[in-house]
């Protein structure tokens, strides 16, 4: 391996265990990020790092500050409606495609991403809270399976950008919402593979409208 190869493998690594950190909670929204101890904590040089915090900023998950360095992009209720307004919007648009294009393969993949999120919805209905990067994963899986026979890779790349910001808000100011989840995603996958687009459709809007007015509640921290 090339020093130029390993250079931008290493930076590679960095930016998605950042970005990782950033949209699991880790790294908290608003929190300043000090070049040097990030170089510590992510084995980088000072000048990936800067490269690693401008490109995160580009997708809103860092704020530049200037000559001040960066600080973790800001949480807000204002925000989270406007990502999940369009969130809505790309999902949907991507699942007409979807279901007009899908095929058994699509119906297969569908079945398998939603049999591994109920197993992991059954164990976070336990209490068990250990897994809920599993449980994150498994749900933004099943959403990709979903519209993955829309034909679009620059959709599906713009939902996952969407879905990852939306995933934030989630993990920092949401909790599991419970059997209501469950039934949604199983409600999508039956009308999926009956290829109704009206009730999938209605379902998505209420399974996204949801969780907003989960993070809403009196005891979110989300305030404007």
């Amino acid at each position: 391996m090339s020093s130029d190869l390993a250079t931008e493998t290493i930076a590679e690594s960095s930016y998605k265990r950042i970005r990782a950190d950033i949209i699991f909670g880790r790294l908290s929204p608003g929190q300043k990020l000090k070049l040097e101890k990030l170089k510590e904590a992510y084995d980088t040089s000072v000048s990936t790092l800067r490269e690693i915090l401008s490109r995160l900023a580009s997708e809103g998950l860092v704020v530049a500050e200037g000559q001040r360095g960066f600080h973790v992009a800001p949480m807000s209720s204002t925000d989270l409606k406007e990502i999940a307004a369009l969130r809505l919007l790309l999902e949907t648009h991507a699942l007409e495609q979807s279901f007009d294009r899908g095929d058994v393969d699509w119906e297969a993949r569908l079945a398998s991403a939603h049999y591994k999120l109920a197993r992991m919805e059954e164990v976070m209905a336990s209490g068990d809270t250990s897994q809920t990067e599993a449980w994150k994963r498994y749900d933004w899986e099943f959403h990709q399976a979903l519209i993955s026979a829309c034909g679009s890779r620059l959709l599906m790349e713009t939902h996952a950008a969407v879905f990852d910001k939306y995933l934030r808000y989630q993990m920092v100011a949401l909790s599991y919402r419970g059997k209501i989840a469950e039934d949604e995603h199983r409600q999508l996958l039956d009308a999926a593979l009956k290829r109704d687009q009206d009730t999938a459709k209605k379902i998505l809007g209420l399974h996204i409208q949801g969780g907003v007015e989960h993070a809403l509640a009196e005891k979110s921290p989300l305030r404007d």
